[in-house]
């Protein structure tokens, strides 16, 4: 089939109308699209005259008459195409400004990006130094705390930091040989742990009165192997001046507690010796006067024995023989004003002896540290020197009344 032809059968196809393919050499064809039939005619020779053909006539009218169906089929579909991309148009449009306010928005959220970058940037900046600071704060914290642990395990201090609970916060190596400690007994109660203090039972009531009266106290204390401490319990404060807990501190004076012995031992070794080798009686008194040690010269004068004066008062001592109002009052002096008399003689009726004149001199002694204070009272035996001046004194006033009566009469 011609090229022509095959083009106008093409066209009948997609439009669905007649079309028309005047003159030209028409093969028959093998086969036709579904819905195609294909007619076939002869032109006619036109007239002499130049009029058209009979059949020519129609021909032309047909083929008017598709193309203008033809016409018609494309501007519907020229006007349906144009709608739709009026509508496209539309859409696109709507789509454009969507997008441009999307992009506005876009814009407005990367600028706030950029500015919350420059924040976080200086934000960082800041945290880096302030981190930097910190490193070196903990730095000197560890620094201070090793410092701290070495210094207060090397001092052999034993050391028990508690809260206002009274729960454990710390304690030192130390402190183990007094309380029973261990690493879990951290965050638990002092007074569920148990301690190796001996005849002492009141380390959390001494702990709550220091927190509450915020006054240290100090306690000389004895474990149970015999070894002596020092206990001192006072307020943990802060810098800030602000109590978090107490601090408790056992300072070992075992030592000295033996040396103290001793020597107070020597002491009443010497003062036993010098009191025997003493002729006239001898009394050593306590704090309360009451007898710590007579020498044999006082039980040989006045007949006493030593389970009736040792540990007695002095006014107890001996069956009450020593209740005399001067020798109270002297010795209350004595005791409050550490006043020292000397040559005080005091008559008294012994039940042993009968009148006695004595002559009594007192002092007080100073003690070792940590001891009370002790009295001496020295007691000499001065009747027989006494009583010729009694005598005289008796003469001299005996003349002088009986002249008296004498000029009465």
């Amino acid at each position: 089939m011609p090229r022509k032809s095959a083009t106008t059968l093409t066209e009948a196809a997609i439009s669905r109308f007649p079309k028309a393919q005047p003159g030209g050499r028409v093969e028959k064809p093998d086969a036709l699209a579904p819905g195609l039939v294909l007619r076939i005619g002869e032109g006619g020779a036109k007239s002499s005259d130049g009029a058209p053909a009979p059949g020519e006539n129609s021909h032309d009218a047909l083929r008017i008459a598709a193309l203008q169906q033809e016409l018609r089929a494309k501007e519907e579909y020229l006007q349906t195409a144009n709608e739709e991309l009026e509508t496209s148009n539309e859409e696109l449009r709507s789509s454009n400004e969507e997008m441009q306010s999307v992009n506005e928005e876009l814009q407005s959220t990367n600028e706030e990006l950029e500015t919350s970058k420059e924040e976080l940037q200086s934000v960082n900046e800041e945290l880096s130094t302030v981190n930097a600071e910190l490193q070196a704060k903990v730095a000197d914290l560890s620094q201070a705390n090793n410092d701290m642990n070495n210094l207060l395990a090397g001092s052999g201090i034993g050391t028990v930091f508690v809260d206002h609970e009274l729960r454990t916060l710390r304690f030192t190596p130390a402190a183990t040989r007094i309380i029973n400690l261990i690493p879990s007994d951290i965050g638990r109660p002092v007074s569920h742990i148990v301690s190796n203090l001996k005849n002492y039972g009141e380390l959390t009531e001494d702990v709550k009165t220091v927190l509450e009266t915020l006054v240290s106290k100090e306690i000389e204390v004895c474990t149970e192997s015999g070894a002596w401490y020092s206990m001192r319990i006072l307020p943990y404060r802060t810098l800030g001046n602000v109590i978090e807990g107490a601090v408790i501190t056992f300072v070992d004076i075992s030592d000295r507690k033996r040396v103290e012995k001793a020597l107070q031992e020597a002491r009443d070794k010497l003062t036993g010796a010098l009191a025997a080798m003493l002729h006239e009686p001898l009394l050593i008194l306590d704090e309360s006067l009451r007898v710590v040690s007579a020498n044999s010269a006082f039980y040989a004068a006045f007949r006493a024995a030593p389970e009736d004066v040792l540990g007695l008062c002095v006014y107890e001592a001996d069956n009450c023989q020593w209740e005399i109002p001067a020798l109270r009052t002297l010795l209350e002096d004595v005791l409050h004003k550490k006043a020292v008399f000397s040559d005080f003689e005091i008559s008294h009726v012994f039940r042993e002896g009968g009148r006695r004149t004595l002559r009594i001199n007192a002092r007080r002694i100073g003690a070792e540290a940590g001891q009370p204070d002790l009295v001496l009272l020295a007691i000499e035996d001065v009747t027989e020197r006494a009583l010729p001046d009694r005598r005289q004194d008796h003469a001299e006033r005996t003349p002088s009344n009986r002249s008296e009566r004498d000029v009465m009469k």
